[in-house]
């Protein structure tokens, strides 16, 4: 059984809430790292990877020499995984997964692996469409929310037309634990699929810092370094061993993104965080019905009372940090897409609106964080005017 499976991700910088002391301390770290990597600083150690916006997960493997796929599923305490068109087209899941995992089957039936690799499929041959977008002929596909395209006509279009699949591999299983360090070349290339890692590469030369660009992050660390000094240590450390604390706070900053807000006054959030935590406290004990109940439910959630309650002071470093940790990744998100592969859009009733990738993956010491900007993405999730890749007629 994997012990460590990458089934969810979590923000850089709700490391702060998940991991007290030690998630910030990482937090700043990494950023400090990926800082150092933009400047042209090839020792870094931090490990970077583009989060492809592909659909379904994939899984796949060796069982008695036989392949297999599967979706995160596998991962499951009863783990389902596939070796036949029969057990695929037997299962209880949608027509079109069923489609895309007898695609998968069929297409990497000679993939030589003696691991278990993870990765986004990208697309079918069926998938794979031909417009016009900024007056230029583009293969695309659309596998979720954001639209891929390339060229038609360029080397890297003529691969994606003649393919039967596109997938990009992630996630590397040995033994029971999960390596975020996967390369290419660790498998067989196969005729007509498309196949890739997520490795960051600046092919293009432009994704590096200018000085002032490098001085501008730079500020900004330093500030979350004097802020974090601040940050009561035992309190963060409280909040990161409380389940309740951790979740409640990240559903309040996650309603506030939803609605397209974000930090930029701490104390103010501080404020707003207090409202909600005492709401919602107070919802979950009057929908119990005896006294017991309501009494249990409040030595549960005595910890989130606490902080509802607490000086608002003694709250504040920790969110500006948070804030300060966001500013910084924001700038280096901007650069990382300077070197995107493919160009990414979001289609509209009116059109496709040019974005950025999804978000990137940063590892180091077999920690991974993801950087994604929240505020662009959950408005691309959420949006009604954002045609998703499940929208399209023939996936249906």
């Amino acid at each position: 059984m994997i012990s460590n499976p990458n089934k969810h991700m979590e923000h850089l910088e709700d490391s702060v809430i998940n991991n007290g002391v030690i998630g910030a301390r990482d937090s700043i770290k990494f950023l400090q790292s990926l800082r150092n990597m933009l400047n042209g600083d090839s020792n870094t150690a931090v490990n970077t990877t583009v989060k492809w916006d592909g659909a379904p997960a994939v899984i796949v493997g060796r069982k008695e020499g036989k392949l297999f796929v599967a979706t995160k599923s596998y991962f499951s305490k009863n783990s389902k995984y596939y070796q036949s068109v029969d057990e695929i087209n037997n299962a209880d899941i949608p027509e079109d997964l069923k489609y895309k995992l007898n695609a998968c089957l069929y297409y990497l039936k000679d993939l030589k692996t003696d691991v278990i690799l993870q990765g986004d499929l990208l697309f079918t041959h069926n998938d794979l469409r031909t417009e016009v977008i900024e007056g230029e002929n583009m293969v695309v596909f659309h596998p979720n929310t954001i639209v891929y395209a390339v060229p038609r006509k360029s080397e890297l279009g003529k691969t994606i037309c003649k393919s039967t699949l596109g997938i990009v591999w992630h996630t590397v299983y040995s033994g029971d634990g999960a390596s975020y360090d996967f390369n290419i070349n660790m498998i067989n290339q196969i005729k007509d699929v498309f196949m890739i890692d997520a490795n960051y590469q600046d092919v293009s030369g432009t994704a590096t810092f200018t000085k002032d660009e490098s001085k501008e992050v730079t500020k900004i660390l330093s500030d979350a370094g004097k802020v974090f000094k601040k940050i009561d240590s035992k309190l963060l450390n409280n909040i990161a061993l409380d389940k309740h604390c951790v979740s409640m706070i990240k559903i309040h900053y996650n309603l506030m993104v939803r609605n397209g807000k974000t930090v930029t006054d701490s104390r103010k959030h501080v404020h707003s965080l207090q409202r909600f935590l005492k709401e919602r406290v107070a919802k979950e004990i009057d929908a119990l019905k005896t006294d017991k109940g309501k009494e249990k439910k409040e030595d549960t959630l005595a910890n989130v009372l606490f902080l509802a309650s607490c000086s608002p002071m003694k709250l504040q470093p920790i969110f500006e940090l948070q804030k300060l940790l966001v500013d910084a990744k924001l700038l280096i998100i901007k650069k990382l897409n300077n070197a995107a592969k493919l160009k990414t859009f979001l289609k509209t009733s009116n059109g496709y609106k040019l974005t950025g990738e999804e978000g990137y993956v940063a590892v180091s010491n077999g920690n991974a964080v993801k950087l994604v900007d929240r505020l662009e993405f959950s408005y691309a999730n959420f949006s009604d005017d954002i045609i998703k890749g499940w929208d399209n007629d023939t996936r249906n």
